[in-house]
C-alpha cells in the first residue's frame, strides 16, 4: 500500500528488486541512479559486506512525475540474495507497491533462481500478498555470459503467471529502463485504482 501525505500532496511507492544474490538487482538500481536527472533523485545508499554482496538494501527515492494533484515518488530497494538473511528480505517486503525479479541468466544459476522466486512467494504470503495478482516484472539479467539458459526454459520455470519480462544486460543498461518502466507502469496503475476507491 502507497504512503499517501495529504499535506504535502504525495505519494509514495516502494518498488523492491528481488532476486538470487550477485543476479544484478544492485547493478540495476546503480545504472538507474546514474541516468536519473540529479533533480528527480536521491542519495543511493548501499550497505555491503566485505564480499561486496548488499547486506541489506540499496536505497533512493525518485520523483516520477504527477498523479492527479500528487507528485509521485518512488523508493528502490534491493534485497539481499543471500537465503541466511531472509528475514531482512521478509521485512524489506513490507508494504511493498511493485516487484522486479531479477533472475541471472547462467545455466549454473538455475536452481538459485527457482528457489528465490518460491522464496518471494513465501514472504510475500506473510503479508498477505499473492504475487499473481500483484504488481511484478521478471528481468532475465546476464544474457551476455557464455552458457545461458533459453528464454523459453526460464519463462517456465520463473514467469509462471505471464507477467511482462525483460531480457538485460544490466552491466551495460541493456533491458534496465525497459524493465523499470514495465514495474511504474503496473504500480501506478494499482495505485491509481487504489485511490480512486
Amino acid at each position: 500500500m502507497p504512503t499517501i501525505d495529504i499535506k504535502a500532496r504525495q505519494v509514495n511507492c516502494k518498488l523492491v528488486y528481488y532476486g538470487t544474490g550477485m543476479g544484478g538487482k544492485t547493478t540495476n538500481l546503480r545504472f538507474i541512479h546514474k541516468k536519473t536527472n540529479p533533480k528527480q533523485k536521491g542519495k543511493l545508499l548501499s550497505l555491503e559486506t566485505e564480499s561486496e554482496r548488499t547486506l541489506f538494501f540499496d536505497f533512493f527515492p525518485m520523483a516520477a512525475g504527477k498523479l492527479g494533484d500528487f507528485d509521485l515518488r518512488f523508493s528502490f530497494y534491493t534485497v539481499p540474495g543471500q537465503s541466511f538473511y531472509n528475514l531482512t528480505r521478509r521485512t524489506i517486503l513490507k508494504d511493498v507497491d511493485g516487484i522486479v525479479f531479477v533472475a541471472d541468466s547462467q545455466v549454473d544459476r538455475e536452481e538459485a533462481n527457482i528457489d528465490s522466486y518460491l522464496n518471494l512467494q513465501e514472504n510475500l504470503v506473510d503479508h498477505k500478498v499473492e504475487l499473481a495478482k500483484f504488481p511484478h516484472v521478471i528481468q532475465y539479467n546476464k544474457r551476455d555470459m557464455d552458457e545461458v539458459l533459453t528464454l523459453e526454459e526460464m519463462r517456465q520455470e520463473i514467469n509462471k503467471y505471464g507477467v511482462p519480462d525483460f531480457e538485460a544486460v544490466a552491466t551495460e543498461g541493456t533491458g534496465v529502463f525497459e524493465t523499470l518502466r514495465a514495474i511504474v507502469k503496473l504500480t501506478t496503475a494499482r495505485v491509481k485504482k487504489q485511490l480512486e476507491r
